[in-house]
């Protein structure tokens, strides 16, 4: 097997932009930015923008999506179909 192909495999956060929830796990990816740790190391920190502490299938919560709203909106926007004939 040939040496020095695989990429270096450190500790990354990734930090959730909802719910503020950053684990500390290891990752290939690079990034700019850098974040204090609670042991006072410095890390390098990727933003998502969900993750399991913030979606709603795995918290158990929903959000109420207002269908009946957008419909009215799009319809006053552009017209009924009916309007249109």
């Amino acid at each position: 097997m040939r040496h020095g192909i695989r990429p270096v495999s450190r500790p990354v956060a990734f930090r959730d932009r909802a719910s503020g929830f950053q684990p500390l796990t290891r990752s290939t990816i690079e990034s700019r930015h850098t974040v204090e740790w609670e042991d006072g190391a410095t890390y390098p920190v990727v933003d998502v923008e969900i993750s399991s502490a913030g979606h709603p299938f795995l918290t158990g919560t929903s959000r109420l999506v207002d269908s009946a709203g957008r419909v009215e909106r799009f319809e006053r926007r552009h017209g009924t179909a009916a309007a249109r004939r």
